[in-house]
């Protein structure tokens, strides 16, 4: 799972409906400089692994986050069957495909992506620099061209689509949650549809 905030309190809603009647919860995270594991553990000291977990405070990385390496880290801990679920905004390079179709010959996965509707689209606020935090490069834009704002949105929304794409091809159920509103309904409504 990746660090941001909303993704950190998603996380943990998650961990709390799974270990509601004692499963088992381990924890792989990525997104920083010292990605951490926490082998499954049963109940409530599974969630409260998930809370430590996410309670230290992340060191700051430059470069490449992976969740395909954050995968290759689940096949290793998760010995017994069980649900793994992927929590992310699914951004950057798509090296997951690989490591995900391993777990997927010993467990099932779930898709959850973390979706910030600000990222979708440019506001006209003027000149901006923006940096890119997987490699630091910096680019001066003007948002106040209607074009270079389109494309921006039509990029977005093509990544967005690339990485249903890939999940649907592997047959992995996929559920966008947003950041804007309450995760609760649809993710409930996405549950009830899987049984």
């Amino acid at each position: 799972m990746a660090r941001p905030r909303y993704v950190s309190v998603d996380a943990v809603r998650l961990g709390h409906i799974a270990t509601r009647r004692g499963n088992r919860l381990g924890i792989v995270t990525f997104g920083d400089s010292s990605p951490q594991t926490v082998p499954p553990t049963q109940g409530r000291h599974g969630l409260l692994g998930l809370l430590g977990m996410l309670g230290r405070e992340p060191e700051p990385a430059v470069g490449a986050t992976s969740i395909g390496g954050a995968l290759s880290r689940v096949g290793a801990v998760a010995r017994q069957r069980g649900i793994v679920a992927v929590v992310s905004d699914f951004r950057g390079t798509l090296d997951w495909r690989t490591p995900l179709l391993r777990v997927l010959d010993r467990h099932d996965v779930l898709a959850v992506e973390i979706r910030d509707p600000r990222e979708q689209e440019l506001p006209d606020v003027g000149e901006l620099w923006l940096v890119d935090p997987e490699t630091g490069r910096q680019v001066r834009v003007d948002t106040r061209s209607a074009s270079l704002r389109e494309r921006f949105a039509v990029a977005a929304a093509e990544e967005r689509s690339g990485v249903a794409r890939v999940l649907s091809a592997l047959g992995v159920p996929h559920v966008v949650l947003s950041t804007s509103g309450d995760w609760l309904r649809p993710f409930a409504a996405f549950l009830g549809g899987r049984r």
